[in-house]
């Protein structure tokens, strides 16, 4: 990041980001397309705080207003997901390695998932970036949240709420068929991770598992976003930026 840029905070639900706004020094609200922006100081560092909304579009857009309006010089993203690997369980933390889209088939043209004109399916995560919220995690789970774990690898993002058992299984084996064992699904990351990687910019991701992503994946959703995912969300962001305080970013 250059003197002066922003790491913007990008959550997937208003719920995650409600302590951090609360912490803010210096706050300035900026409405921009529709959207809350919040600007600002979390120990020291200059920050900008945003909601991703739902989907691979919404969050490809709200990360380009971040890099263009905004000056963002990194992104780091909080949100929940439903556990694919069979060691993930629900409570537990998987900080993305990289990402790919589930849904993107432009087959027989390019190989399943492949992005055309990227020849790649899957866009890595910054490794630094990764490894200081790795350690965040690590941290508050050790002290905060003894019980949940915390897994690192890949994630796989798709426009569909992935909510049935026999939808898991079959995503799951396709995945590891074709070489791309994820831990977790959601609906956003992947679309940042191409966005971030246009623009040459580091990113690192959470995601709490809320669910299996099975038959029973909708139930109390918004209860543990609420109860559990944005108190693991404001613990590690804040643990996360007083570690990068220290290190001068």
């Amino acid at each position: 990041m250059r003197p002066g840029q922003r790491l913007a905070i990008l959550s997937a639900l208003v719920d995650e980001q409600r302590g951090l706004i609360d912490h803010l020094q210096g706050s300035e609200r900026v409405e921009h397309a529709g959207r809350q922006f919040w600007l600002g100081q979390l120990h020291g560092v200059p920050v900008v705080l945003t909601v991703s909304r739902i989907g691979k579009v919404s969050a490809s857009m709200t990360a380009a207003i971040l890099v263009e309006r905004f000056d963002a010089g990194a992104i780091v993203f909080t949100g929940v997901a439903g556990a694919l690997g069979h060691e993930v369980q629900v409570g537990d933390v998987v900080v993305a390695q990289d990402f790919l889209q589930h849904d993107l088939d432009v087959s027989p043209l390019f190989a399943r998932y492949e992005v055309p004109a990227y020849g790649r399916a899957r866009f890595a995560c910054h490794p630094q970036l990764s490894q200081a919220l790795l350690q965040a995690v690590q941290q508050t789970l050790a002290s905060d949240f003894a019980q949940a774990r915390v897994h690192q690898g890949l994630i796989a993002s798709g426009d569909r709420f992935v909510n049935g058992h026999a939808e898991v299984q079959a995503l799951r084996q396709r995945l590891q068929q074709d070489g791309h064992p994820a831990l977790a699904v959601e609906m956003e990351g992947a679309a940042v991770a191409q966005v971030c990687a246009d623009h040459g910019l580091p990113y690192a991701a959470m995601r709490t598992i809320s669910d299996r992503a099975d038959d029973h994946a909708h139930r109390d959703f918004a209860l543990f976003v609420r109860e559990v995912a944005s108190r693991y969300a404001q613990g590690i962001i804040m643990r996360l930026l007083a570690d990068l305080a220290l290190r001068g970013r």
